[in-house]
């Protein structure tokens, strides 16, 4: 599923109005629709961070949804790279 589609799902499965949601974000409900639909690319770390508390989502997974690492590995890119190739080469051990 691609990020606009999980949370869409989730809000709906939540009950929670677009209209809400959005004010809940800080943001407009027009931009958060586009969002809800790709047909704009996930938001900035922060709403995302916002969205997954909102809507009881595990912050990890939704940065997955939106491609992206979450901010406190993008502190340390280095490492996370690091580990990712040497579980690779391992074989996931």
């Amino acid at each position: 599923m691609a990020f606009g589609e999980v949370i869409r799902a989730r809000r709906t499965e939540m009950r929670i109005g677009l209209n809400d949601m959005a004010a809940r974000l800080g943001i407009s409900a027009a931009y958060w629709s586009r969002v809800e639909r790709d047909l704009e690319s996930p938001p900035r770390d922060e709403l995302i961070e916002k969205a997954a508390a909102i809507l009881a989502l595990r912050l990890d997974d939704l940065f997955v949804e939106a491609r992206r690492l979450p901010p406190d590995m993008q502190k340390d890119i280095g490492r996370v790279v690091l580990a990712y190739r040497r579980m690779r080469a391992t074989g996931g051990r």
